[in-house]
């Protein structure tokens, strides 16, 4: 008892509440959201192309987004961003089970994204407002751990509860949203969050990242090969339940399965993967972790049974583990001291293949199957590798760094 109350006083109140929250959250929006190809699918008469564009739309506001929120939580507070997301997330959530209209549709899924892009940074930066620097490594680190805690549990609702009705889980979700918001409310205005949110942060606007984008070469590079990592990342919350469900029997119930396995590989590898990649550079780890994304890709083109899209499950995540982390050390290293804001609100122009890829994937898998489908997405793994390196060759040429030298500090 003496050992966990040490932990829960090492941190800010505020963060224990937002940690179990993003537990709740993405147990609750992955009950419904991965499930929400197979929901258009069924239950409206849009093409998986008009789907793709749909579930796609969301990412793409979630672009901007990124950057309205940077300048916003620095203006009005992280606090009112924060719930002013969650309270239309809510919404949006009702209206998904309610709707079957696709223009009402593609508008909820584009709110959707907006909030997200609301409310995630946003509460990151709030975790970091509240903890010591020499600290905030471990808090994203417990963040990151609670997200996949979430995403093992709520694949597997979503199936439980779409059996009773398909809106059920788009319901639940709303309800669970707005629960926590209403609490996460109270306790922000018990510690006085407004006293200390948003002091000494940087302004990121969308201008001034899109100029980072603009001016440096190898960050122009490292974006593309992140446009095409997410064109391939993103078949997994869209395409990839229908093409289970097309493929082997009883493929909804599989596609929860997998959704979990994604979560306990990451809980479970996390560690020796990132022990092993603190050994190498970041540029290797993203090389290893692409191949991995094109080794999963191909076997899911090929699966025809439970056992080879879990396997290929299993290899796509070590390659998310790698790449995810391993990025991010890239750009922090990139960024200037001054810019760092700059350089992480411009990283969401990447999010472009997120828009991209549901869409793309939807026409793939509507013209030609899900084995072209997967194959042209693992291509673009590969491709993104190509970019990749580019990048770093840019790097090295104009900042004097090799970053086959450098080694990553921390991830």
């Amino acid at each position: 008892m003496s050992w966990i109350k040490m932990r829960l006083q090492e941190f800010h109140p505020i963060v224990w509440s937002l940690v179990v929250g993003t537990v709740f959250v993405r147990a609750a929006s992955s009950m419904s959201m991965p499930f929400l190809f197979l929901y258009l699918s069924n239950q409206t008469d849009m093409s998986l192309a008009m789907i793709g564009l749909t579930i796609g739309a969301g990412p793409l506001a979630g672009t901007i987004g990124g950057f309205i929120a940077g300048a916003w939580s620095d203006r009005i507070g992280r606090r009112r961003v924060m719930l002013g997301a969650l309270y239309v997330w809510t919404l949006v959530f009702v209206g998904f089970a309610l709707s079957k209209d696709p223009w009402i549709l593609l508008f909820l899924n584009i709110a959707g994204g907006l909030c997200r892009s609301f409310y995630e940074p946003v509460s990151q930066a709030l975790m970091a407002d509240v903890t010591p620097q020499e600290k905030r490594l471990r808090v994203f680190g417990i963040r990151y751990m609670a997200i996949n805690v979430g995403v093992a549990v709520g694949p597997i609702a979503g199936v439980v509860l779409a059996k009773s009705s398909v809106a059920l889980p788009f319901l639940v979700t709303a309800l669970i949203y707005l629960i926590y918001v209403i609490s996460l409310q109270g306790l922000l205005n018990k510690f006085g969050i407004k006293q200390i949110e948003g002091q000494k942060k940087e302004v990121v606007t969308f201008s001034r990242a899109f100029s980072v984008v603009v001016n440096d070469k190898a960050f122009r590079l490292y974006m593309l090969a992140g446009v095409l990592g997410a064109i391939g990342y993103s078949q997994m919350s869209s395409t990839l339940a229908k093409f289970a469900e097309m493929t082997v029997v009883n493929g909804t119930e599989l596609f929860a399965i997998l959704m979990t396995v994604n979560a306990i590989v990451v809980v479970v590898m996390q560690l020796p993967l990132t022990t092993w990649a603190e050994k190498k550079t970041p540029l290797t780890a993203i090389l290893v972790g692409n191949a991995m994304y094109a080794v999963g890709d191909v076997g899911y083109a090929f699966a025809n049974s439970w056992l080879i899209f879990i396997v290929a499950m299993v290899f796509f995540t070590i390659g998310e583990i790698l790449t995810f982390t391993a990025g991010d050390v890239l750009i922090d290293r990139m960024a200037p001291e001054s810019m760092r804001g700059s350089y992480y609100g411009a990283k969401s122009f990447s999010n472009f293949g997120q828009f991209i890829g549901p869409w793309m994937g939807g026409l793939l898998l509507a013209h030609y199957g899900g084995t072209t489908l997967f194959l042209v997405v693992a291509a673009t793994s590969m491709m993104s590798s190509a970019f990749q390196w580019a990048g770093a060759r840019a790097f090295e040429a104009t900042r004097g760094k090799s970053l086959n030298e450098a080694r990553v500090e921390s991830l």
